[in-house]
């Protein structure tokens, strides 16, 4: 299919403009449509040459959308990927910074980094096991650049797969010691229960996640390489993130990561 440029940079530019001006925008179907994937991942490859330009570091990816209950939640039916660059890594900060995301929420999901290239030749279960290094808990804070959430399939890739930050744990565990499809989930907001699940809620294994992941960069032309984070997808639904929250989740064996979030000041006309 015919990617119009035109489109793609009209759409690229909306949603610059509300990263830019810190104000969520109207969504980029009515450019796109729903359903012209293609078109979707060439905006968040225009985005992407954006940030490269500014001097953004690309560290890994996201998949989004393999859980059921986020995708009833948001009115699609398959996964998508984003880009993970290395300023979105917040796990050394003492609080998240609230100040630099619009209409965050939380997802608590597996991470895993790569040991080798993902890149040549088939890219099978095993390859694509052996391929992780180490995997660790992981709190995505997903982010929308489009008004209230309105996202349909296009909305979303086009906008780095509805990427804002995330925390990863200390712990390092290899896949030698626990399967992802068999961990369970329990996040919690202020310390109340918001949102379980469990690995096989991840297309029924994080594992699969990443080898759709792999397979899809690869045929996209920018395979996955070794040292990357992957960012496996959400375990269960995700969960406002508002400034002052505080979230955590036990992920299994991983253990717990956790977030606070800082308090924003808005502002106001003097």
């Amino acid at each position: 299919m015919t990617v119009d440029r035109k489109t793609v940079a009209q759409a690229a530019a909306r949603l610059i403009a509300a990263s830019q001006e810190r104000r969520p925008v109207a969504p980029v179907r009515d450019l796109l449509g729903e359903q012209d994937i293609d078109a979707a991942y060439a905006v968040q490859q225009e985005l992407t040459r954006h940030r490269l330009a500014a001097g953004a570091v690309v560290v890994g990816r996201k998949i989004g959308l393999t859980s059921p209950a986020v995708q009833r939640q948001l009115g699609v039916e398959q996964p998508d990927f984003g880009v993970l660059f290395a300023d979105m890594d917040v796990s050394a900060e003492t609080e998240v910074p609230s100040e630099r995301l619009l209409q965050p929420k939380a997802e608590a999901e597996i991470a895993f980094v790569l040991g080798d290239d993902l890149a040549d030749g088939a890219l099978d279960a095993a390859r694509v096991r052996a391929a992780v290094e180490y995997a660790v808990a992981a709190l995505e804070i997903v982010d929308s650049r489009v008004s209230d959430w309105d996202i349909r399939l296009t909305d979303t890739i086009a906008d780095n797969a509805s990427s804002g930050l995330y925390v990863l744990a200390d712990r390092r565990l290899t896949l030698d010691a626990f399967e992802p499809r068999e961990v369970t989930m329990r996040m919690y907001a202020d310390g109340e229960p918001v949102s379980e699940g469990a690995g096989s809620a991840c297309l029924g294994d994080p594992l699969n996640a990443l080898a759709w992941l792999a397979r899809t960069a690869q045929a996209y032309g920018d395979p996955l390489r070794a040292g990357q984070v992957v960012l496996s997808g959400a375990l269960g639904p995700m969960v406002p993130a508002p400034p002052g929250s505080r979230i955590h989740a036990e992920i299994g064996p991983l253990g717990t990561v956790a977030a606070a979030f800082s308090e924003k000041f808005e502002k106001r006309d003097v």
